[in-house]
Formats: C-alpha cells, sequence, structure tokens
C-alpha cells in the first residue's frame, strides 16, 4: 500500500496560510503598513481602487530592499525581524512571522518596486498567485512601492465573499484609524478613486486623534498618565457626558500595537460607574508600555489578542488611574440642591438656642367630635375641589376614548406614531395566523413590561410586545416602498449627525436606498452630515441613534443582495421605532396591538425569525398542577 501523507506545495501552503492572515483588503492594507513602519518610513501613502478590490497600492520611504532581499521576501516564514525562537519574547517589531508577503502573493498578482537609500538601482519584481514572473533592475525611488491587483482573482469563493465597496472601505478605513493613531510620528495619505481621504501630518497622540476622529473630540479629552513598574499607560480617556450609546471610540495599544482585551475593557468600565448610564460606552485612547517579555503576541493570527503575564495587577492599576483622572479633573457627580423658594432654616451647633418655627393650635379642636370632623372634612373637599367647571361632563369625555377593538391603532399614514402599534396596509390580508380572532378573549395583561398574556381556548397565549411591533412596522414600511408611498416629513431643526470616516463612507453608499425610505440627508464638512427629512410617523424618535443603528448593522452584517436592502433597512427602522422592552401599556393598546398582529399575513415571526407568539397548552398547564 502506498504512503498516503504527501508534503503540500508551497502555493497551497500559502493559500492555506492565506485564508488566516489575510481575510479582506483590509487585511492587506494592515500587513503592507506594518512593514512600512518596521522598515522606520516616515511618509507612507495608500493608494485604493474599488475599495481595494482592483488595486491597493502602498508607497514608503522606508530602508528598503536589495534584489535578493526583495525576491526572498514572498518565499513562506522568511523574515527580518526574528533570528530564533527567543527573539519571539523580546519583539519590537509589528512583523515577525513572515506570512504575509508570501500569503498576499498567493491570493493576487504583486508588482514590487524597492530600492535602498544608498544603492544607485532598484529592483522591479512581478509575482503572479505565487510565481514569479520576471525582476529586472529599475530606476525608483528609496524605499518601498507595493502594489497589489485583483485580490482573490485565484480563489473565487473568497472573493464573493467579499461584501460591498462601501462595506470593504469602511474596514479599510477602521484599519487605517488604527495604525494611524498609534504611529502619530508617520505621516499618512490615503486616497480612494483619485480622491484624498486622509492626509495626515506629523503631530502629537492628542493631534492625530483630532485629525482622525474630529476637532469637537479635542474638548472631550481627559489626559492620562500612569508610570509603575510593572506597566505604564498614557492616552486620554473621554468625558463621562460624552459617553455614547453606540459607536463609541475604543482603542487600545500595547508596545505600539493595536490589542483587544476586554478584561482591561472591564476595568475602564469599573471606573465610570456611577458616572454614565447603563448601556453607554465612554471613549478612551490608553497606550501600555510593558516588557515584550511579559506578554505573549503569537496567540492568534491577526495578532490583536494579546496575552499578558501580569493581568491582574495591571487591571488595578488601570481602573485606578482611570479614576484618579476623573476625580483630578473634577468629573464625578456632585449634588446639586434646588434652593429656589426652599425655606431659610438655620442651622445651630452647642449652646446657641435652636429657633423653630411657630405653629398656630386651635385649642376647641376634639378629633372626637363629629360635628367638629364632619365640618372640617366638608372644608377640606371644598379646598381640594377644581375650579375647572369643564371636569364636571367627564362621561362624554371618557366616551371619545373607547374604540371598537377591531379599529386599527392608526388610520391615516401621516398621523401614525412610533410609540403606538401600526395597523396593516389595506392590501395585507389575513393569511393562517396563529389563532382566529374568535378564539381570543377580552382580557389582556402585561407582564414584566415585555410580554402580553391572554387567555385562548386551546391554552395561554404570550406575546413579545416589543417583537410584535416590530413585524407591523416591518410589513407598513415595506408595502409603503413597494408601492412607492413612502412620504418624507420635514424636520423643524435639522439635526446635525457627527460620524467617523468609516460610517460616513457607508452612510454615503447607503444614500439611495435611505432616500427612497423617505430619509433626506445632505453631507456637511469633514464626516459630519444633517437630517433634513425622516420617513413620516417617526416623532420623537432619535434620529441620531436610529442612523447609527442602520450604519451599524450594515457595517456589522454586510449589504445584503439587492433586492434584499430595503427590507435590511426596513428591519432596522422597525426596531429604532418598535415599542421599547419595560414600557407599560394600557388595556386598550394591547388589544389592538394584538389585533393589528393577527391581521398580517406571517405574525408567527419577525422578519429576522425571531418567535413573536407562543401558546401554552391547557393540558400543560393542568400537568403543572
Amino acid at each position: 500500500m502506498s504512503d498516503v501523507i504527501k508534503l503540500l506545495p508551497d502555493s497551497v501552503a500559502n493559500q492555506i496560510a492565506a485564508g488566516e492572515v489575510i481575510q479582506r483588503p483590509a487585511s492587506v492594507i494592515k500587513e503592507l503598513v506594518e512593514n512600512a513602519i518596521d522598515a522606520h518610513a516616515t511618509h507612507v501613502q495608500i493608494i485604493l481602487k474599488d475599495a481595494g478590490r482592483t488595486l491597493i497600492q502602498i508607497i514608503d520611504d522606508g530602508v528598503g530592499m536589495s534584489e535578493t532581499d526583495a525576491r526572498l521576501a514572498f518565499e513562506r516564514h522568511s523574515t527580518s525581524k526574528i533570528r530564533t525562537a527567543d527573539d519571539l519574547f523580546t519583539l519590537h517589531t509589528m512583523g515577525f512571522r513572515g506570512e504575509a508577503l508570501a500569503s498576499i502573493a498567493a491570493i493576487s498578482q504583486v508588482e514590487l518596486r524597492t530600492r535602498r537609500h544608498d544603492d544607485q538601482l532598484g529592483t522591479h519584481l512581478i509575482i503572479n498567485a505565487s510565481k514569479c514572473e520576471s525582476q529586472e533592475p529599475d530606476m525608483c525611488p528609496a524605499g518601498s512601492n507595493f502594489m497589489i491587483k485583483n485580490i482573490f482573482f485565484n480563489v473565487p469563493a473568497r472573493r464573493k465573499f467579499l461584501k460591498s465597496n462601501q462595506v470593504e472601505l469602511s474596514n479599510i478605513v477602521k484599519e487605517f484609524e488604527k495604525l494611524a493613531l498609534v504611529n502619530n510620528t508617520v505621516e499618512f495619505t490615503l486616497m480612494h478613486n483619485g480622491n484624498v481621504m486622509y492626509k495626515l501630518m506629523k503631530g502629537t497622540f492628542r493631534q492625530r486623534i483630532a485629525a482622525l476622529m474630529g476637532n469637537s473630540l479635542d474638548q472631550q479629552l481627559l489626559p492620562i498618565g500612569i508610570d509603575t513598574s510593572l506597566v505604564k499607560v498614557e492616552g486620554y480617556v473621554g468625558k463621562p457626558e460624552n459617553a455614547r450609546k453606540r459607536n463609541a471610540l475604543q482603542f487600545m495599544f500595547v508596545n505600539e500595537r493595536y490589542m483587544r482585551h476586554p478584561y482591561f475593557h472591564k476595568a475602564v468600565m469599573t471606573a465610570y460607574e456611577q458616572l454614565i448610564p447603563e448601556g453607554e460606552q465612554p471613549n478612551y485612547f490608553l497606550r501600555f508600555t510593558v516588557d515584550p517579555q511579559a506578554i505573549d503576541v503569537n496567540i492568534h493570527p491577526t495578532k490583536t489578542e494579546i496575552k499578558f503575564e501580569d493581568e491582574l495587577p495591571i487591571w488595578q492599576i488601570l481602573a485606578a488611574g482611570v479614576k484618579e483622572t476623573l476625580g483630578r479633573f473634577s468629573e464625578v457627580p456632585v449634588i446639586d440642591f434646588d434652593t429656589q423658594d426652599a425655606p431659610s432654616i438655620p442651622a445651630y451647633q452647642g449652646h446657641v438656642e435652636v429657633h423653630r418655627p411657630e405653629i398656630e393650635v386651635d385649642p376647641s379642636y376634639n378629633p372626637f367630635n363629629s360635628q367638629h370632623s364632619q365640618s372640617s372634612h366638608a372644608q377640606s373637599r371644598q379646598r381640594q375641589a377644581p375650579s375647572d367647571s369643564s371636569l364636571s361632563n367627564w362621561d362624554e369625555l371618557f366616551a371619545n376614548f373607547e374604540r371598537k377593538k377591531s379599529d386599527s391603532i392608526v388610520t391615516d399614514a401621516g398621523q401614525q406614531s412610533a410609540a403606538m402599534p401600526v395597523s396593516p396596509s389595506d392590501e395585507t390580508t389575513v393569511a393562517n395566523p396563529v389563532l382566529p380572532l374568535g378564539d381570543l378573549q377580552s382580557v389582556y395583561l402585561q407582564l414584566k413590561g415585555r410580554y402580553i398574556l391572554s387567555p385562548a381556548k386551546s391554552g395561554l397565549m404570550i406575546i413579545d410586545q416589543h417583537r410584535a411591533h416590530v413585524r407591523i412596522l416591518f410589513d407598513r414600511y415595506i408595502n409603503r416602498v413597494n408601492n412607492g408611498s413612502m412620504s418624507s416629513q420635514a424636520v423643524l431643526f435639522p439635526e446635525v449627525l457627527h460620524l467617523s470616516a468609516a460610517q460616513s463612507v457607508t452612510l454615503q453608499g447607503l444614500l439611495p436606498e435611505m432616500e427612497k425610505m423617505g430619509f433626506s440627508l445632505s453631507a456637511l464638512s469633514g464626516n459630519d452630515w444633517t437630517v433634513n427629512a425622516v420617513p413620516s410617523g417617526l416623532d420623537g424618535i432619535d434620529m441620531s441613534s436610529m442612523i447609527n443603528q442602520i450604519v451599524e448593522s450594515v457595517e456589522n452584517g454586510g449589504l445584503p443582495l439587492k433586492k434584499r436592502i430595503y427590507d435590511h433597512l426596513a428591519l432596522t427602522l422597525a426596531r429604532s421605532a418598535a415599542i421599547p422592552m419595560g414600557r407599560t401599556l394600557m388595556q386598550e393598546e394591547m388589544e389592538m396591538l394584538v389585533a393589528d398582529l393577527l391581521r398580517l399575513p406571517e405574525p408567527n415571526y419577525t422578519p429576522d425569525g425571531k418567535t413573536i407568539i407562543t401558546v401554552i397548552p391547557i393540558e400543560q398547564i393542568n400537568k403543572m398542577f
């Protein structure tokens, strides 16, 4: 029997490694820019076409490479960063494995021009899918110029799973922010399809934060400085009043390397306890400096998950340092008493006599005297009687609030309220609801501000009120879009949105679909936008939070197929405008919410497949007893 274990060819091994190291165009930029920084570059230029699908070009003025080094750099596990295994514990460079260039060359067409500062001629190298096609001398500037073309051209499945250009560009901008933030002594330029997105000059860490995230953030930062034998922490934390519900700017770096560390994030959140509302996140930009031997960066392909030898003491140092910073700048809550129209109550101590207010006492008052008690009660009722005679006609007022159970809460699309259930459109017909209307009883009970309970002939029906309203709103929005009847409502005072560059790029790509949904947005300077109009019926909704949620959902989940873009936006819109969990509903509201839900063709589940209605059979209830 022949042997079955074979040594993989280098081209296959490189493609396997590329699956871990190179996941999308942003991964290519991360690896090449880190190499440029390791090469002591002072200026790095990034040029993109079609969000990196067609071209990724990285130009730096680093030390460059010789003819031999340029060819050898694309071999797997070839590196100038380490020589022995012990060097892994004394790393001072961003790269060290020697897998990045080999992985990039395995899934793209690479063209490299590079020259060392002392050489007269450089070298021009062309590699296609790990195969070297040519290498010639070339007159080129000192440094390196990488051109990565047609990423994943030979791996159709990987290229197919790339998201839209807006989403991929958003991911590139996020990666660019991490690299540019910590390397504030390096000049960066980012261009996309001929347009300059960023041009960052050298400066301090705070200046780089303001250049990337907006000048308005500069006034919200508090400096933090911790210097101990275990760790040195420098950077900035945000003021508590500037905490965000979503898209908080949170960056941690260790030895100039970006990291994700939930344990240290918890230390920062501990310092903000009782200072920010629940569910909000503070901004922070923290740079850790530790002994390279005390950390391990070689536990994840992306090198963002880092293991610390002294996690617990560093956690305590970080939490105490952030608390000290917030206290030093008086960013702690103070008790502010309202003294307007308050009585003056002097306080005295020691032998000083205390003056008490005088109280008028009726010596003839007898609480057991029925005649006196009745007259007192009559006088009390007379004082408490309302002076408005219009309230006497309360029967007529109450009658105006009564409605039939079959009526919808909303009859006019222009008058719908996001806080109330929405009736289905005229085109919607009942198709196999969970329970027929006749099977329901007219008794509803709300549980924990979240569930609606109702007895039915078959048992006990439980409805999630938030999901039910999401289903109702979603169907209404989709029907309006399909019928071309989605109307806009102008905003009296346009609201300004402050977005990051990545969010702004995503929103720019969503504009056509959002305009069809009823939004009207205008771009301002920088990454700011103004909201001029919103879909009708969204009164009282936080527009900034809702649009941020739409952008975030697209970034996290990727833009769906063209035919599902409106479903995606409608679902996000419905989630933002639906009845929140914990809101108490009146009996009439619960009745109409259930009636609206059961008129829909698919009342069982939300558009994303979550259960709305559950029925506990009477037999199961009997078994409980």
